[in-house]
């Protein structure tokens, strides 16, 4: 090629030298902004030929366009190819070695708190028992006036009570249920003797917590209503209850105590599994550590179900399921099963 004012041939070679060097876009988006750019060298040559006889122009620019649709065509191919190395390399890395062990994968698992309930409900329905649930937005009705806790009953207060903030004729009817006893009641409503029915479920109360108290809690309620039920075999049940969850070593005791809606109303304890009843610190040097509460249901919650309570009777008792786990595992704060550390629940 012949050199006019500028000599095209060294512009030629410089740029297609410097263009096979480029390794990376950078370096190739540098080189077509230093040739090909608006004040590149191919430009400034094409600005230079009005300075040039007729001829000559002519000559200088055919040559000089011709070198810049070569120079554009050497760019594109580069790009391309630049971009297929880059993909190869990419590929490269990112390729899978079959010959590995595939990555374990983590398999989830119950919650402990709901293992330990399904194992209590399992071993009632053993026992002949079927399994109610029922809504945890209750109302007034269901949750107290039905268990004889009317709206100006002092035991009401034991229940630090969630209302739902809806008011009619100025009262709260609606509240986050403070038991499964409602459910209970909702059953006997359908359902006429001999009933065994067991309620599991989550229930709610205003308290502070500790390491005793949660604010919500997962509680067990255990109902049996039939002609000639006594307090013999409340005993019995939760004997065998207790010996299936604790293991048959363990001592149980009951003793009279006040729950709502029943009479009589008994606790019932195990021997401590950590001093095996000698006294410490986890059964408060007493020897024994309380499980549930339990009794014989009230005969006027049995003739307000439609029963003749001069025929059946009728035991009830719950739990709570977090109490139980607590004790089987030896966990000294309830509120550790509701703080998602995966550490302490993977132990399950």
């Amino acid at each position: 090629m012949a050199a006019g004012i500028v000599d095209l041939d060294a512009i030629a070679s410089t740029a297609r030298s410097e263009l096979d060097a480029a390794s990376d876009e950078a370096e190739l988006e540098a080189w077509r902004v230093t040739h090909l750019g608006r004040k590149g060298t191919l430009t400034s040559v094409l600005r230079q030929l009005g300075g040039l006889e007729i001829e000559e122009r002519r000559r200088v620019g055919s040559e000089a366009n011709v070198l810049k649709g070569e120079l554009e065509a050497a760019f594109e191919a580069k790009r391309d190819d630049l971009k297929g190395q880059k993909l190869a390399a990419t590929m490269l890395e990112g390729q899978i070695d079959v010959t590995l062990p595939a990555r374990k994968k983590r398999v989830g698992r119950l919650h402990p708190i709901t293992q330990t309930t399904r194992e209590i409900v399992d071993i009632f329905v053993s026992m002949g028992f079927s399994v109610a649930e029922g809504p945890e937005v209750e109302t007034d009705y269901y949750n107290f006036e039905a268990l004889l806790l009317d709206r100006d009953h002092p035991a009401r207060d034991m229940q630090d009570t969630l209302y739902i903030d809806y008011e009619r004729d100025g009262q709260y009817p609606f509240m986050m249920r403070t038991h499964t006893s409602p459910n209970q009641v909702r059953f006997m409503e359908e359902h006429k003797p001999p009933i065994r029915v067991v309620v599991p479920g989550k229930c709610y109360r205003n308290e502070a917590t500790d390491p005793t108290h949660e604010w919500m809690i997962t509680q067990i309620e255990v109902l049996a209503v039939d002609e000639g039920i006594s307090l013999a075999d409340l005993k019995g049940t939760l004997f065998e209850f207790a010996k299936r969850m604790f293991g048959q070593d363990r001592r149980v005791r009951f003793r009279c105590d006040y729950f709502p809606y029943v009479e009589p109303g008994v606790d019932m304890a195990i021997d401590c599994f950590i001093c095996g009843g000698d006294g410490c610190r986890t059964c408060h040097q007493e020897g024994w550590i309380e499980i549930m509460g339990a009794g014989m249901v009230h005969p006027e919650i049995l003739s307000n179900m439609g029963y003749d309570a001069e025929r059946v009777t009728g035991f009830a008792a719950g739990m709570g399921a977090e109490r139980i786990a607590l004790l089987r595992h030896g966990i000294e704060d309830i509120r550790r099963f509701y703080q998602n550390d995966l550490r302490f629940l993977e132990q399950f």
